[in-house]
């Protein structure tokens, strides 16, 4: 008769699979192997805009046309099905659109294959790539290779986050933001709150006063993320 494993070999085995899941989430956080922020030699920053798009959409694109600035949305797919004319502008307007995912759920609700659907899925999928996607909350999983071809490679959600989705007023944002803001960062905000087009227009004056000028995500270009920015965006999110 069989016996099965020893008492400390199943622990061993529980402590092994615990490592694997700390390292997973250790990894998902520090982003590292994703796409990150640019060049910092480079005076260019992104300002990138999730959610979209929505009923503030119209007011974000006037902003950035009176600056003359352009930007990157990250668009989902219910949100372009309600509306396709706002889509529409956005690419007629000379802005960046990306993959915000076909649903906005993070990659650990989705079961695998949901999660391959959610990541092949693009706005602009019949038209040449590489296109980019943002995952919802930040969150991504890849597929095992042996049972779907990779995905685009996730980006992190920011390196400067613009917090529009709290309280605070756009000035007390704005400050904010622009203390962190380096060459080649990019600037994550919201196609939705009610604070965001006050808040952009602050961004953008505050930018041009320090030289630094608004590019489309893939025009920074955009860098992996190694071992020493991702210990960074750790203790940036996390005080460690």
């Amino acid at each position: 008769m069989r016996r099965g494993l020893s008492r400390p070999a199943r622990a061993l085995l529980g402590l092994a699979a615990l490592a694997v899941l700390l390292a997973d989430g250790l990894g998902r956080a520090a982003g590292w192997g994703a796409l990150g922020p640019g060049d910092r030699s480079s005076p260019r920053v992104a300002l990138t805009f999730d959610d979209g798009p929505g009923e503030r959409t119209a007011e974000l694109l006037a902003v950035l046309a009176r600056h003359g600035a352009p930007a990157t949305f990250f668009v989902t797919a219910p949100a372009c099905e309600r509306h396709p004319d706002l889509l529409r502008a956005l690419t007629e307007a000379g802005h960046g659109v990306e993959s915000h995912g076909r649903w906005h759920t993070h990659a650990l609700g989705l079961p695998p294959w949901r999660e391959w659907a959610q990541v092949r899925w693009h706005p602009r999928a019949g038209e040449g790539g590489p296109h980019l996607y943002r995952p919802p909350y930040g969150g991504h999983r890849p597929p095992p290779p042996p049972l779907a071809p990779p995905p685009r490679p996730p980006l992190p959600p920011r390196d400067v986050e613009g917090r529009d989705w709290t309280d605070a007023p756009a000035a007390a944002l704005a400050a904010r933001a622009l203390e962190q803001v380096r060459p080649g960062s990019v600037v994550l905000l919201h196609d939705g709150p009610a604070v965001t087009p006050e808040l952009l227009g602050l961004l953008l004056a505050g930018l041009e006063a320090r030289g630094l000028t608004p590019a489309r995500l893939r025009d920074l270009p955009m860098r992996r993320i190694g071992l020493r920015a991702g210990m960074r965006r750790l203790r940036a999110s996390y005080g460690l």
